[in-house]
C-alpha cells in the first residue's frame, strides 16, 4: 500500500501566488517540481489549488504598438549614444531635432547630474578660497609670534647688558640700543 503525499506542481514555485510551502505543510503533501520528473508515483489526489500570477506586460517601442517604426527607433538611439558621448566628454550637448522619450528623459537626468556636480565643484572652491585664508591668517600669526619672540630675547639681551652697567655704576641712556650698550659693556675693565 503507498503513501500517496506527492504533490507535483510545475516550477518555478514563486510564480503562484499562494505559499506553496505553507499549503503543502497544511495538507501533508511533499512538493516535487513537475518540470524534474515523468514519474507521477504517489501523486496526492487532493491536492491545493493554486493560482498563477499575474505578470506586468511588456511595453513596447513607439506606443505599445506591435508595429516598431525602426527609423524612430534608430534616430532615438543615435541621439542617446550623442548625449552619453557628449556627457562623457564633460560637455553635455543636446542634439538637434526631436529626441524622443527616452533620449530626452537620458538628457533633462544629465542636465540635473552635471548642475549637482557643479554645484558642488562652486561649493568645493569656496572652500578652498577660505582655507587659503585662514592658511594665510596662520603664516602672519606665525610670523608675528617669530618677531616676538625675538623681540622679547632681544629685550632679554638689552635687559642683561644693563644690569652689567648698573653693576659697573656705568651710566647710559634710558633708550640706548643694544649696539651702544654692547659697546659700553665690551670696554668695561676686565676683573
Amino acid at each position: 500500500m503507498s503513501n500517496k503525499n506527492i504533490w507535483y506542481l510545475p516550477g518555478p514555485f514563486h510564480r503562484y501566488s499562494e505559499d506553496i510551502k505553507a499549503l503543502a505543510k497544511e495538507a501533508g503533501l511533499r512538493i516535487i517540481d513537475a518540470n524534474a520528473t515523468e514519474s507521477r508515483e504517489d501523486a496526492a489526489d487532493d491536492v491545493p489549488e493554486v493560482t498563477v500570477k499575474e505578470f506586468p506586460k511588456v511595453l513596447l517601442i513607439d506606443g505599445g504598438s506591435s508595429i516598431v517604426n525602426i527609423d524612430a527607433f534608430r534616430a532615438e538611439l543615435e541621439s542617446v549614444g550623442l548625449i552619453v558621448e557628449s556627457f562623457a566628454d564633460q560637455a553635455l550637448v543636446r542634439p538637434e531635432g526631436d529626441l524622443g522619450p527616452v533620449a530626452d528623459r537620458l538628457f533633462q537626468v544629465f542636465e540635473a547630474v552635471n548642475a549637482g556636480v557643479q554645484s558642488l565643484r562652486n561649493e568645493r572652491d569656496g572652500e578652498v578660497e577660505k582655507v587659503k585664508s585662514l592658511q594665510k591668517r596662520i603664516d602672519d600669526l606665525l610670523a608675528q609670534t617669530d618677531k616676538a619672540g625675538q623681540a622679547d630675547a632681544e629685550a632679554k639681551e638689552i635687559a642683561d647688558l644693563k644690569a652689567k652697567l648698573d653693576a659697573a655704576n656705568v651710566t647710559y641712556r634710558a633708550n640706548a640700543s643694544k649696539e651702544s650698550l654692547q659697546k659700553q659693556v665690551d670696554e668695561l675693565p676686565k676683573v
